[in-house]
C-alpha cells in the first residue's frame, strides 16, 4: 500500500532509533485500521454502532439502477450479511436446516453453504425468521448463532471448526441477538426466555471463558433483550456495553465482571445501544423508554451518571447512531428523528415516505460521511442528512420486503431482501 509505505519512511527518517518501534507499531495500527474500514464484519459494521468511515457511497438506486447483482435467496429472512474482503456471508434457515451462507462479492456467486439440522422448531414470530442473528468475522473464521441449534463457526472455506450446544433458546417471539468478537473472544447474549445469559467462548476453540446469567424474564411474557452487545473503550478500559430489561450494565470483557448499572429502560429491549463521547444511550421498545449515562462508572449509577431518562417514546426496533452533538433514529412506524444528545431536547421528527405500502421500519441506521441509510419493509430505501435541521438525499426502492439493515464495504451498499441479496454500487 503506498499510502503506508511512505509513512513508514517518513517515520523512520524523523524519528529516534529509540524510537522506531514506536513508529513501526503505529504503522502496523494504521494499516490495520485501512484494511478494516473496507470490511463490514458484525452486525452493525466494525464498531457495531452503525458508523461507517466509507463516504462515496451510492444514494441512487433502483431495481435496474446501479445494481452490481442480485442473488436469490431460498428463504425470507431478517439477519443482515457480514462482509469481509471478497466474502458476503449471509444466515439463512432452510426448511429445518440453520446455515451460513458465503457469496462472492464482485460477482454474488455462492461458494458455499453450511450449517445444521435444527431437531426441535423452536417459537418464533411470523414476522421473524429463523437465523435472524447476523454472522460475525475476524477475517479467518466466521461465527453464526442458530438459537437452539448452537453457535458454530466456520473457516473461509465452509469447514466447521467448532460448535458449541448451549440448550434451548425459546421466546414466544423468538431470538435475534447477534455474536461478535473482541480480540479472542466471542461474545453472545443468549436470550430472551427462562434462560438468558451473556457468554463469552474463546473464538478459536469454542471453550467458555466466562458467563454471566441474568433474569431475562419468561418465554411466554412481554419481556425481555434482544439486543447485541458492543464494545467500547473508556478513560483506558475496555467495556462490554448490554441492555436488559429495566437497565443497562458494562461489564469486563475478560472476565465477565459487572462494572456499572444503570436503571431506566422499560421490560423489552430490541436496540443495540450507542456510544459516543463517553455517553451510552440506550433504547427500549414498544412505546418504552430511553436513558443516557456517562460510561466508566462503578455500581449502581442511575443517580450519580445518568444525564437523562424519557419514560415514553415510540416503538423503536431499529437502532439509532450518534453523529456530533445528535442522535437519529428511525422508529417502527417509519417516523425518523434527531434529538440532542446531551439533553434528548427533540430537534426534528419526520414521517419517511416512499412508494411501498409498508412504511413501518425495522431498519438500524447507517452513517457514512453525512448521510444517513435506511430501509423500510416495503424495500423503500432512503438517504437523508445527518444534520439539525431534516433534508432528504434520495429515496430507493427495491419493491420487496425487508427487515434487515444496509451493509457497507468498499463504497458498496448490501441489502438482504425476503427475496433477494442485492448489491448496490457507483462503480463503472
Amino acid at each position: 500500500m503506498p499510502q503506508i509505505e511512505m509513512t513508514r519512511q517518513t517515520l523512520a527518517a524523523i524519528q529516534p532509533k529509540s524510537h522506531r518501534a514506536w513508529g513501526t507499531a503505529l504503522v502496523m495500527f494504521l494499516s490495520a485500521g485501512l484494511a478494516f474500514a473496507d470490511n463490514w464484519p458484525q452486525w452493525r459494521g466494525p464498531k457495531g454502532t452503525g458508523n461507517c468511515l466509507e463516504k462515496n457511497l451510492p444514494t441512487s438506486w433502483s431495481p435496474t439502477q446501479n445494481v452490481r447483482w442480485k442473488v436469490g435467496l431460498p428463504e425470507p429472512g431478517n439477519s443482515t450479511p457480514v462482509i469481509w474482503g471478497e466474502r458476503v456471508f449471509v444466515t439463512q434457515a432452510v426448511g429445518n436446516r440453520r446455515t451460513l451462507m458465503c457469496f462472492e462479492s464482485a460477482k454474488g456467486k455462492l461458494l458455499w453453504q453450511s450449517g445444521t439440522a435444527a431437531d426441535e422448531k423452536e417459537p418464533t414470530h411470523e414476522t421473524n425468521p429463523y437465523c435472524s442473528g447476523s454472522p460475525v468475522t475476524d477475517g479467518e473464521r466466521v461465527i453464526a448463532s442458530f438459537g437452539s441449534a448452537g453457535l458454530f463457526c466456520y473457516d473461509f472455506q465452509g469447514k466447521e471448526l467448532w460448535h458449541r450446544d448451549f440448550g434451548k433458546q425459546s421466546h414466544m417471539w423468538g431470538v435475534a441477538a447477534s455474536p461478535v468478537i473482541h480480540n479472542d473472544l466471542c461474545l453472545l447474549n443468549f436470550g430472551p426466555g427462562d434462560r438468558t445469559f451473556l457468554i463469552a467462548i474463546n473464538k478459536k476453540t469454542g471453550a467458555t471463558v466466562w458467563q454471566h446469567d441474568e433474569s431475562g424474564g419468561k418465554a411466554d411474557k412481554y419481556i425481555g433483550s434482544w439486543s447485541t452487545p458492543i464494545v467500547i473503550e473508556t478513560n483506558g478500559r475496555d467495556e462490554l456495553i448490554m441492555p436488559w430489561p429495566e437497565r443497562v450494565a458494562a461489564f469486563d470483557p475478560k472476565n465477565g465482571n459487572e462494572l456499572w448499572s444503570c436503571r431506566g429502560l422499560n421490560p423489552l429491549v430490541y436496540t443495540s445501544a450507542l456510544f459516543a463521547d463517553g455517553i451510552v444511550v440506550a433504547m427500549g421498545g414498544f412505546n418504552g423508554s430511553m436513558l443516557a449515562v456517562k460510561a466508566a462508572g462503578s455500581g449502581d449509577v442511575t443517580g450519580t451518571h445518568r444525564l437523562w431518562q424519557v419514560p415514553k417514546t415510540k416503538q423503536r426496533i431499529g437502532s439509532g447512531v450518534i453523529a456530533g452533538e445528535y442522535v437519529y433514529i428511525v422508529d417502527d412506524p417509519g417516523v425518523a428523528e434527531c434529538f440532542e444528545l446531551r439533553t434528548a431536547k427533540p430537534v426534528w421528527e419526520t414521517r419517511l415516505k416512499g412508494p411501498g405500502a409498508k412504511a413501518d421500519n425495522w431498519s438500524s441506521l447507517v452513517l457514512a460521511g453525512n448521510n444517513l441509510y435506511s430501509v423500510n419493509q416495503s424495500g423503500d430505501g432512503f438517504v437523508f442528512r445527518a444534520s439539525p435541521r431534516f433534508e432528504a438525499v434520495s429515496t430507493n426502492s427495491l419493491g420487496e420486503l425487508t427487515r434487515s439493515s444496509v451493509a457497507v464495504s468498499e463504497g458498496e451498499l448490501f441489502i438482504r431482501t425476503y427475496q433477494n441479496l442485492w448489491c448496490i454500487t457507483e462503480k463503472k
